[in-house]
């Protein structure tokens, strides 16, 4: 999907559960590699082992709640079980880090309720974008 709406993937990796390297991996992404945007995939659930959400909010300087709800909200459209995903997404300095499910079908699902809204997210992010409401 990203691809098609003009995003660069730039990295893919496969992590364990494990936060330690969960929390290492987006440092790298966002200072050293300076991604825009991170995507994670599982982790979201009520499993001892999902971490990801903390690991997320451990490395962010500030949260963006609207988009994790707006996720969950148009998957509750589909299932209810979306009301037991703790997925966040948080800001750590000029990256935006979000957390996806672990199903493919459900990461799409989840990308194409916020994938319009982030090119403007994004400049926000990189200074290239008026904040809204003004002239």
């Amino acid at each position: 999907m990203l691809p098609a709406e003009q995003y660069e993937v730039v990295s893919m990796r496969l992590l364990p559960d494990e936060r330690a390297m969960i929390e290492e991996e987006l440092i790298r992404l966002s200072d050293l590699e300076r991604c825009d945007l991170v995507l994670t995939t599982g982790g979201t659930g009520f499993s001892l082992r999902d971490v990801t959400p903390e690991a997320t909010l451990a490395v962010s300087n500030r949260v963006a709640p609207g988009i994790a709800e707006a996720i969950r909200a148009g998957s509750m459209a589909i299932t209810k079980r979306a009301m037991l995903s703790r997925a966040v997404s948080a800001i750590r300095h000029r990256t935006l880090i979000i957390n996806l499910p672990g199903s493919p079908k459900a990461v799409e699902e989840s990308l194409g309720f916020v994938l319009d809204t982030l090119p403007h997210a994004l400049g926000l992010l990189r200074g290239t974008d008026g904040e809204c409401g003004r002239s």
